[in-house]
């Protein structure tokens, strides 16, 4: 088939030991740590999970350094465990979801917080503050087939060797589980859709020249520099 304009590239995710993912969408939850939640002013008790988007060919490659966005003073970091939907569904059942699992990554939320708070404040949406430019970094994906589904592990981000962020996947308010059936109660999941599950307390700013360094346990690491 001819189209109007040339096709842009695919956005894809290295798998560790075979061919890339694909990627169809960026799932982000909100507030999914009870310390972040209470971080960011919220009450993780009460509030049932919520969801964000970024866009697909916001993915950034392991290793990459990304320039520092325009129109914020405010970019910040927030380390997350990635899943990534090997299996479609709607209304998907907890006890069933962990099969429609291909594998798991470690991933950064870029966010460009003064837009984001700006937009809350006013109760305007956030995609300015999160759907930006080279937004979703993300590791190389292992299978679940190699690795399993982790419950547990620490998760961390350190900017120049100085740790900013720890948790552990047991904190995760909404599990794996709970969270692909939830998503797919309110739109279709379909193969090749990522899923950022939250991040732990410790979010904070970045500047150009840091090196950021996250990892989930027994999953991954994911390293960017900020140019």
């Amino acid at each position: 088939m001819a189209y109007a304009i040339p096709l842009w590239p695919q956005p894809a995710v290295p798998v560790t030991g075979g061919a890339p993912f694909p990627v169809r969408r960026i799932y982000c939850v909100g507030r999914n740590y009870a310390a972040h939640a209470r971080e960011m002013g919220a009450d993780p008790d009460r509030e049932p999970p919520f969801f964000f988007t970024k866009p697909a060919d916001a993915i950034v490659p392991d290793g990459a350094t990304i320039p520092y966005p325009p129109a914020t003073s405010n970019l910040h970091h927030e380390v997350e465990l990635v899943v990534a939907i090997g299996r479609g569904g709607s209304a998907i059942p907890v006890e069933s979801a962990l099969e429609h699992v291909f594998g798991y990554a470690v991933g950064l939320d870029m966010t460009r917080r003064d837009l984001q708070n700006a937009a809350k404040k006013e109760g305007k949406p956030w995609d300015m503050g999160k759907g930006f430019d080279r937004s979703a970094p993300c590791s190389a994906i292992r299978t679940a087939a190699d690795i399993g589904h982790p419950a547990t592990g620490a998760v961390t981000l350190s900017v120049n060797g100085e740790l900013r962020q720890k948790g552990d996947l047991s904190d995760l308010i909404w599990s794996v589980a709970e969270t692909v059936s939830c998503l797919s109660g309110l739109v279709e999941l379909q193969p090749g859709d990522l899923i950022y599950t939250g991040t732990p307390e410790g979010v904070g700013p970045v500047k150009a020249g840091d090196r950021l360094e996250g990892a989930v346990e027994g999953v991954g690491t994911l390293t960017v520099t900020i140019g």
